[in-house]
């Protein structure tokens, strides 16, 4: 997602914005392969930025979901100094 895929409108998953970690195979998993995110923090970080009011909070889409609006990132990033590609 890095560089140009933040979506004009909707919402992104923490995975988006921070990445994910490769994951081995299992017996019961397949091997996941490591992903990177369009902000250089990891996700503990991303966290403590929303609890201490650093970066917006996310929306709560269902239970056990969660997501960030693309709109609120957007401006999150130019208020950074960051491109929001």
């Amino acid at each position: 997602m890095k560089d140009a895929l933040l979506p004009q409108t909707g919402f992104v998953r923490q995975a988006d914005l921070v990445g994910t970690r490769a994951r081995p195979a299992t017996r019961t998993k397949k091997a996941r392969p490591a992903t990177k995110g369009i902000l250089p923090v990891s996700a503990p970080t991303l966290w403590r930025m929303i609890r201490d009011g650093r970066f917006p909070k996310p929306v709560k889409l269902s239970p056990g979901v969660s997501a960030f609006r693309v709109e609120d990132v957007r401006n999150w990033m130019e208020s950074q100094g960051r491109e929001a590609t």
